[in-house]
C-alpha cells in the first residue's frame, strides 16, 4: 500500500499548470516553425520559452509523484522523463508531413504512449502501486519531448529531422553540408538532455520540506528553465545567425535575472515566516 504524503495543499490546481505548460510550450514551438516559412531564424528564442514552460509544468508533476513517498526517486523521475521524451521526439521527426508541421503533435502522442507503458510497468511489474504513476509518467514523458524539442529549436532554429542531423559549413567559399557538426552528429542533444534533466528535478528537490510553497517552487522552475536557455543560446551561435543567437541569449539573461530576483523574494518571505514562528510548547505535566 502506498500512502500519499502532502506537506501542504492549496495553490494553483495541477490541471491549470498542465494546461499552461502544454499549450504554452506547443505555441512556442510552433512559432519557431515560422522560421521555415519566413526564411529566417530570428524566432528561435521561442523554443527556449517553450522549454521553460514545459519545465514549469514538469516540476509540479514531479511534486505530485513524489508526494507518495519517493523523494529519493525525484532525480530518477527526471531521467525517465527525458529518456522517454527523447525517443518520442526523435520518432516524431521522421514524419515530415507538411514540412514537419505535425512533428510536435506526433511527439506528444508518442511520448504519452511511452510514458503510459513505463507507468504500467512500474505499477504492475515493479509493484510500486502509486495511483498517479501512469498519469505522472505520461506527463513527464511529454514534458521531456517538448523541452528537448524547444531547446533544439532554440539551438538550430528548427525542430525538423534535417535541421537536427545536418549543418552547413563554408570551405574555400563553398557551402557544404556536414553531419558531424550537427545537433545530433555533434552530440549536442546529450547536452540539452542533461540541461533539461537537471532543470526538471531541481525545483522540487530544492523546495521540499514543511515550508514548501507552490509559488516559490514554480518560480524556481522558471528560473531553472531560463538558466538552461543560457548555455543553449551560447551553443546556438555555432548553428544560427549572430542576430538570432544574440536575441536568444539576451532573452535568456533577462528571463533568468527576473525569475531569480522573484525567487529570492519568495524565499525571503518564507524564511521570515519561519523566523517569526513560535517554538512548540512542551506539554505540561498531567495533560
Amino acid at each position: 500500500m502506498t500512502v500519499k504524503v502532502e506537506v501542504k495543499e492549496g495553490g494553483m490546481p495541477h490541471n491549470q499548470i498542465l494546461a499552461t505548460g502544454l499549450i504554452g510550450s506547443l505555441v512556442g514551438i510552433y512559432i519557431t516553425y515560422l522560421n521555415n516559412i519566413l526564411g529566417t531564424d530570428l524566432l528561435a528564442f521561442f523554443g527556449g520559452i517553450a522549454a521553460t514552460l514545459a519545465l514549469y509544468w514538469g516540476s509540479h508533476t514531479i511534486k505530485r509523484l513524489a508526494s507518495y513517498g519517493i523523494g529519493t526517486g525525484v532525480p530518477s523521475a527526471g531521467m525517465i522523463a527525458f529518456g522517454s521524451g527523447v525517443i518520442g521526439f526523435l520518432f516524431a521527426t521522421r514524419f515530415a508531413i507538411g514540412g514537419g508541421i505535425l512533428v510536435p503533435i506526433i511527439a506528444v502522442i508518442a511520448a504519452a504512449v511511452i510514458g503510459a507503458v513505463a507507468g504500467v510497468m512500474a505499477n504492475t511489474i515493479l509493484k510500486m502501486h502509486i495511483p498517479v504513476m501512469v498519469s505522472a509518467l505520461i506527463e513527464m514523458s511529454i514534458v521531456g519531448a517538448l523541452t528537448l524539442m524547444g531547446l533544439s529549436a532554440l539551438v538550430t532554429g528548427s525542430f525538423t529531422f534535417d535541421a537536427l542531423v545536418t549543418s552547413r559549413i563554408s570551405f574555400f567559399g563553398m557551402e557544404l553540408t556536414t553531419y558531424e557538426s550537427s545537433l545530433i552528429g555533434g552530440s549536442i542533444i546529450a547536452v540539452l538532455f542533461l540541461l533539461g534533466g537537471i532543470a526538471i528535478q531541481h525545483p522540487f528537490n530544492a523546495c521540499l520540506g514543511p515550508s514548501w510553497e507552490q509559488d516559490r517552487m514554480l518560480m524556481l522552475a522558471l528560473e531553472c528553465g531560463f538558466l538552461s536557455m543560457i548555455p543553449a543560446a551560447v551553443i546556438s551561435f555555432a548553428f544560427i545567425s549572430m542576430a538570432a543567437a544574440t536575441i536568444s541569449f539576451v532573452v535568456a539573461i533577462v528571463g533568468w535575472f527576473y525569475t531569480y530576483y522573484r525567487y529570492i523574494e519568495l524565499a525571503r518571505r518564507d524564511a521570515a515566516f519561519w523566523l517569526d514562528a513560535k517554538p512548540i510548547k512542551e506539554p505540561e505535566a498531567g495533560h
